[in-house]
This record gives C-alpha cells, sequence and structure tokens, in this order.
C-alpha cells in the first residue's frame, strides 16, 4: 500500500514539555531502550531496572518532577504513549511507501539525537545517519584529532544497533584481522579459526567502524574490496578453488575515518577504487568559538577566560598554518585542545600544560627561526596577560628573539 506525502509540508509532531515526556520500551539485544513518539533517545536518563519492568509489564514511562524538584519515571498505560504519537506527514501529491515516510522522519529529526560534546553541522550529521540507514559505506576524512571517531562512535549509539570496531592503523597481520588463522592442534589437528571480522560482517544490520582506513596496510584493501563492493558483498576465506565464501549480512554499514592530505606522512595514499565504494563525510575544523563552547561544556569548572585561551590558540595556529607566509606548518588539533583543558582542570598551569602538550609537536630546529620559537612566543602572549593584541607583529617578534 502507498501514500500520497508531500515532502515539503514535514510537520514535527506536537511538542511536548519536559514533564510530560513519555517513552516506549524497546527490546534491542539484551538492553532496554526507551524511546518517545519523535524517536528521541531517553536510555541514559532511565535506570535499568526501571526499564527492564516497564518493558516486561507493557507499561510507558512519564517524566515527573516531584516537589523537591526531582524528576523520576512513573509508570503509566501504553496507551498515554499512544496518544502523543502523531503523524509526521501530511498525505497530499507525492507517492513514497509507508516505511520511506518513516526513514524521513527519523532522519529529519535525528540532530536530537547528536551528542552535544559533538560539534558537528547539522546538514552532514543528517547526510551521515541517512547514509548509515540506507546501508551505505560512509569514509569520515577531515584533519586528525577533529571527531571523526567521535562522530562514528555518535552514530552507532544514535541507532542502537550492534558494533564491532577495527583499529586498521595498528594491524600488523590484515589477514588475521579480516579473515583468520589456520590453527594446530594435537587432538583436532589442523583447523581454521575465523576472526571477529568474519563475525561481524555476518551480523544483520551491524555497523561496523573501520577506523584509521588511511593507515592500513595495502593487503587490508585488497581483502575489504568485495566486502565493500555494493554489487559483490562477500569475502572469500581462501583464494583458492571450493574455498567457503561469506555474504555480508543484510543491513550491514561499514563507517570508516581517514586522514586524508599531504601532511599526514605516516598514512598511505588511499586507492582510488576503494574510495570509490565510500560515500565521503568532511569532519569541519572547529573555529575558536565552537571550540571554546566544546571545551566549556566538557571541562564546566575551568575558568572559562583560560578555556578562551586555549580555543583562541588553537586557532591561530590553524590560520597561521594555512597561510602561504605561515611559520609553521600545522596547526594544534581539538584533540590537544582538549587534553590541554584536561590539564588546566587538573591544576597545571597554562604555560606547564603547552609545555607537554603543545611544544613536542612542533620543530625546534632553526633556534629563534623555528616552529617552537614561534609557538612558544604565541603561548606567552595569553600566560602574560591574556590579550592577544597584535599577535603576529613581526616588530615585537624580532625583539623578543633578540633579548632571549
Amino acid at each position: 500500500m502507498r501514500k500520497n506525502l508531500k515532502l515539503s509540508k514535514i510537520t514535527k509532531g506536537n511538542e511536548m514539555d519536559n514533564n510530560n515526556t513519555i517513552v516506549k520500551m524497546e527490546m534491542s539485544g539484551n538492553r532496554y531502550n526507551a524511546f518517545d513518539a519523535d524517536g528521541n533517545k531517553f536510555t541514559s536518563e532511565i535506570g535499568t531496572g526501571s526499564r527492564k519492568r516497564a518493558y516486561e509489564q507493557g507499561m510507558a514511562l512519564e517524566r515527573r518532577t516531584g516537589k523537591t524538584g526531582k524528576v523520576y519515571w512513573w509508570k503509566v498505560p501504553m496507551s498515554e504513549f499512544e496518544k502523543s504519537t502523531t503523524p509526521v506527514f501530511n498525505a497530499e501529491e507525492l507517492a513514497v511507501p509507508d516505511d520511506h515516510a518513516e526513514v524521513l522522519n527519523f532522519i529529519h529529526t535525528s540532530y536530537k539525537l547528536k551528542p552535544e560534546m559533538l560539534v558537528m553541522k547539522e546538514l552532514k550529521w543528517k547526510y551521515l545517519v541517512r547514509g548509515a540507514v540506507r546501508g551505505k559505506n560512509i569514509l569520515m576524512t577531515g584533519p586528525a584529532g577533529c571527531g571523526k571517531t567521535l562522530a562514528a562512535k555518535s552514530l552507532v549509539d544514535s541507532l542502537s544497533r550492534p558494533d564491532f570496531y577495527f583499529n586498521l592503523g595498528a594491524t600488523q597481520d590484515p589477514r588475521a584481522t579480516l579473515i583468520g588463522n589456520v590453527h594446530f592442534d594435537k587432538k583436532d589437528g589442523t583447523y581454521f579459526s575465523e576472526s571477529l571480522f568474519i563475525k561481524a560482517i555476518q551480523t544483520p544490520n551491524a555497523v561496523v567502524l573501520l577506523d584509521e582506513l588511511s593507515r592500513a596496510h595495502p593487503d587490508a584493501w585488497n581483502i575489504l574490496m568485495t566486502v565493500l563492493d555494493e554489487g559483490q558483498r562477500y569475502i572469500r576465506l581462501d583464494e583458492a578453488d571450493g574455498q567457503a565464501t561469506i555474504k555480508v549480512a543484510k543491513g550491514v554499514t561499514f563507517v570508516a575515518t581517514a586522514n586524508i592530505g599531504n601532511e599526514y606522512t605516516s598514512t598511505r595514499v588511499m586507492d582510488k577504487a576503494l574510495m570509490d565504494r565510500f560515500i565521503i563525510v568532511e569532519m569541519d575544523v572547529l573555529n575558536d568559538e565552537e571550540e571554546h563552547g566544546l571545551l566549556n561544556y566538557m571541562f564546566p569548572h575551568v575558568d572559562s577566560e583560560l578555556l578562551k585561551a586555549v580555543s583562541e590558540i588553537s586557532h591561530l595556529t590553524r590560520t597561521e598554518s594555512k597561510s602561504d607566509a605561515g611559520k609553521i606548518s600545522t596547526g594544534i588539533s581539538t584533540r590537544t585542545s582538549v587534553e590541554l583543558s584536561g590539564l588546566l582542570y587538573d591544576g597545571f598551569g597554562l604555560d606547564e600544560a603547552a609545555e607537554v602538550t603543545i611544544y613536542p609537536q612542533y620543530s625546534d630546529d632553526g633556534g629563534v627561526d623555528s616552529e617552537r620559537t614561534f609557538i612558544k612566543q604565541l603561548v606567552q602572549k595569553y600566560v602574560s596577560d591574556g590579550s592577544s593584541d597584535d599577535l603576529f607583529n613581526e616588530d615585537e617578534i624580532e625583539s623578543n628573539n633578540i633579548g632571549a
């Protein structure tokens, strides 16, 4: 059966007051998840026992606030949850299958599922979710430390699907990791032991995370070629005739991360045929305001002005590294900013934190003209007075060099 739906008239369900949110329990593996009528997930807000009992009794849970302001979840009949469900689409002109309407609803309301600590544009998050829902192979690209792996793991959490993680950058033996090994036992003789990857690709609707694909050995890429090809989707345990061929299960999604660019000298130039098997989601580098907001969220007990200094230092290094006449070759990653802020939280000073997290990333070749000297002068501006005025005033830098 098909319904006529006009996509231009997508409407949200009733906006519910926080205290009147009603959720339904759904079983996923051995986990009891909680979703409201719009598909928003509340699992982490409700105790495991409460979710399990509600599920077993066929009840929904309603969020309420007591006289003391304490929030609790109260069991209510499932009919109360059903009352909160409203149509998402107005039936009019465009014909699409019923399940397509559900997919559209999930994709276009999925931004609510993105964790707050992941800074990612709404369009790119929805594109990421859409790729996973449609069973696409997704390649997350961007500079080191920009949040690629966090985004991929957040996607896994938001979908509540079986997930498997493989760090291909740390793989020394691609065949053993992706296929398996032959073993010998005195009792059973020679036998073949399949890898966890073989189990992963045979798990329906699984999300398989291939971290650091650009650092993988070319042998791993060769093995993955047929697995990732939409028209093949299989892996052969051995190239010899008659050997078992494992098919990729229905609904399996592959999400890979890669650092691509000349600055990543330890990565390999990825095969074009391999990259063509993915849709690409490019992660954005945060600007200073976005990074300041992220650091404030992660470290609310650290002086916001100190965190602002960290975000500005990071932003200025990235800007300088991209300049044609830049004095440094690479900028500070968000991962480094987070580590530095963690040191501030643990009582270290900004100068101390910079000494162990930032300075080692820059060469001291060239003395006063080295990248490390430039970075030290940059940080010192914030250590002394927190000001970044005239930060790149060359006369002042030269004066500092002479006095050094």
